[in-house]
């Protein structure tokens, strides 16, 4: 079972997929109209706990919105390695949030919320987004003064499950509850504070709403996410064959041209031991240990879309292992070293640097050379000059974007 794509360009076309996305702006702030978003007084009544419609609604979409991609995932329907999460700059972050905060109650409007209030035309919906945009405008002419602090704190891809150390399925459901919890007891303070409606007296189908939202956390709980093992049995069969078509191994001589070609952006990862990759790499190759090439992908995913990554170890076997896990982990634009670190010295070895090494047995995955010295990158070929070679070879790389968005927002 492979991962659907969830691409709409694909299927609609580049033109289609834009009239779905105005659609759904549409639809998005028609919604934040009829729920009163665009009313200031409304909104930052939440703030003195008289009218709660904006914390319901929002925790609302936020619960109904993290079920269903975490079920979609559970049910290999969605990649979620592909779904952008706003890297976390803690501090930063903190005082942001308290900047917003107190413009949201000085202002009664978020900068979405804002929008909905100058498209119906109301005076200060119209004050508050070019305020928006003059504060946009401020931010950009001076972050330079506090950049340091700005990028301070970064520690990526941040989650509750990490931050917890609980499975995702079990932060899924604790969410939910907690999220009900909130509703409940917001509609009581509702009633003592801003006079409203008695919480028993208010429809009875929120109770079996309610059950369903947990009823469908529980499911996420029991499915559970998909593991880097499951990825790859998804797509087993159809990456099985790349590999068996040699699809994916990159001929030495088509990677020293990529070498030097300055419309990528090259990562050679060398997944051998330690002791290996210090006798001899290639230049400006990163070594990350096989057993850390799963909690590398991230980094990879962050990549430039123009990224090609090669895999190498000594030869294929190691690199062909790990190229499954970078394949199953969505890391795009993945290949393997043709004959690994001993195909290459095959490949570009003079007479004189033959005569400073010396061929020993190598075996599954054995670096099939003794060096005198552990130079690294030091020697000639770990960066050959491609005009030196005449080699023919079937190009393998093909540049393809498979990414998610590159940004978030805030309604």
């Amino acid at each position: 079972m492979t991962p659907f794509p969830l691409t709409l360009a694909d299927y609609l076309g580049h033109w289609g997929s834009y009239i779905v996305y105005l659609l759904i702006g549409f639809a998005f702030g028609f919604v934040l109209e009829i729920s009163g978003f665009g009313n200031s007084k409304k909104l930052a009544a939440q703030f003195y706990f008289k009218d709660l419609t904006v914390l319901k609604v929002m925790f609302t979409a936020i619960v109904t919105a993290m079920i269903l991609i975490f079920l979609t995932s559970a049910a290999g329907l969605l990649d979620y390695n592909l779904i952008w999460v706003n890297p976390t700059y803690l501090w930063p972050g903190i005082v942001g949030g308290l900047i917003m905060g107190v413009g949201f109650i000085i202002g009664g409007f978020c900068p979405g919320t804002s929008l909905v209030s100058a498209a119906t035309l109301k005076i200060d919906g119209i004050f508050f987004a070019l305020g928006t945009f003059f504060g946009i405008f401020l931010f950009g002419e001076t972050v330079g003064w506090f950049e340091d602090f700005f990028y301070s704190s970064y520690m990526g891809r941040f989650t509750l499950p990490e931050l917890l150390g609980l499975p995702t399925g079990v932060v899924v459901l604790l969410i939910t509850i907690m999220a009900l919890l909130i509703f409940y007891g917001g509609e009581y303070l509702e009633k003592i504070v801003g006079g409203k409606t008695d919480p028993a007296e208010r429809p009875r189908w929120r109770y079996a709403a309610a059950g369903g939202l947990i009823a469908l956390a529980a499911v996420v709980l029991v499915m559970g996410q998909p593991t880097t093992e499951d990825r790859w049995k998804w797509m087993e069969k159809e990456k099985s064959e790349l590999l068996a078509q040699r699809a994916v191994q990159v001929h030495p001589g088509e990677l020293l041209e990529k070498m030097y070609d300055k419309k990528l952006n090259l990562v050679l990862l060398d997944v051998r031991d330690e002791r290996d990759y210090n006798l001899f790499h290639l230049l400006d190759a990163r070594h990350v240990p096989f057993e850390d090439v799963k909690a590398y992908a991230e980094e990879l995913r962050a990549e430039p879309a123009n990224t090609v990554t090669v895999v190498m170890s000594n030869d294929e076997a190691t690199a062909t292992e790990a190229w499954k896990i970078l394949v199953a982990e969505s890391v795009s634009n993945v290949y393997i070293l043709e004959g690994g670190i001993n195909g290459w010295i095959d490949t570009f070895a003079t007479d004189t640097f033959k005569s400073e090494i010396r061929p020993v047995s190598a075996g599954q995955d054995r670096l099939a050379y003794a060096f005198s010295a552990a130079l690294g990158a030091r020697y000639t070929i770990a960066r050959p000059d491609p005009h030196a070679y005449d080699l023919e070879y079937t190009p393998k790389i093909q540049l393809q974007t498979v990414r998610g968005p590159a940004s978030g927002g805030c309604g």
